[in-house]
């Protein structure tokens, strides 16, 4: 990949020597630079490895029934205060 921003050989040169596609050079080098202006902006953040993923979705789903049982347990509640049983919100 530096080799190429260098110059000093043809990108077709370096990825004969290399083995590898020029389209995979092209792929690899667009990558490079994204990631290149994206810092000097100021955007460190990363992508989240698969068991940070894991993590979060393990997490969100716990809340999600937290929130659940909450919701539930309040409209319980307003049943019996209301004495009905209606669902009067």
């Amino acid at each position: 990949m530096l080799d190429g921003l260098k110059g000093e050989d043809s990108i077709a040169e370096l990825c004969r020597r290399e083995g590898i596609a020029q389209s995979l050079y092209y792929s690899w080098s667009k990558e490079f630079l994204e990631a290149g202006k994206k810092r000097l902006a100021g955007d460190t953040a990363r992508a989240a490895s698969t068991s940070e993923v894991k993590d979060l979705r393990r997490e969100a789903q716990e809340l999600k029934e937290v929130v659940a049982e909450q919701t539930l347990e309040l409209r319980l509640l307003k049943k019996s205060m209301l004495g009905d049983g209606g669902d009067q919100e």
